[in-house]
Formats: structure tokens, sequence, C-alpha cells
């Protein structure tokens, strides 16, 4: 790492620190939700001992 360059220098500018976290915000809550969701509809479907085949 170059000795001129530091952590504030090499970080992306604000506008797209914000942009990712709006997308953050939204989206997390949603692949979180979908993956419970899941879960939850193939819970008790499979039983402990079926292997991978």
């Amino acid at each position: 790492m170059p000795p001129h360059l530091t952590i504030w220098g090499a970080a992306s500018p604000p506008e797209s620190q914000g942009f990712v976290m709006w997308g953050l915000v939204f989206l997390l809550p949603l692949i979180l939700g979908d993956t419970g969701w899941s879960y939850r509809v193939f819970r008790g479907k499979v039983g402990a001992d079926a292997g991978y085949h």
C-alpha cells in the first residue's frame, strides 16, 4: 500500500456508501424473511436420518 494512501482516501464517496446502506436497509429484511419462511415451510419434511442422496 503506498504511504500516501489513507483509509479515508481509499474509501468510496459518501453517496455510494449511502446507496449501499439503503439497499441493505430494504433488502436484508426481505432476504431474512424469505429464508425464515422457507425454513418454516419445509420444517419437518425431511427426516434427520435421510442422507444427502
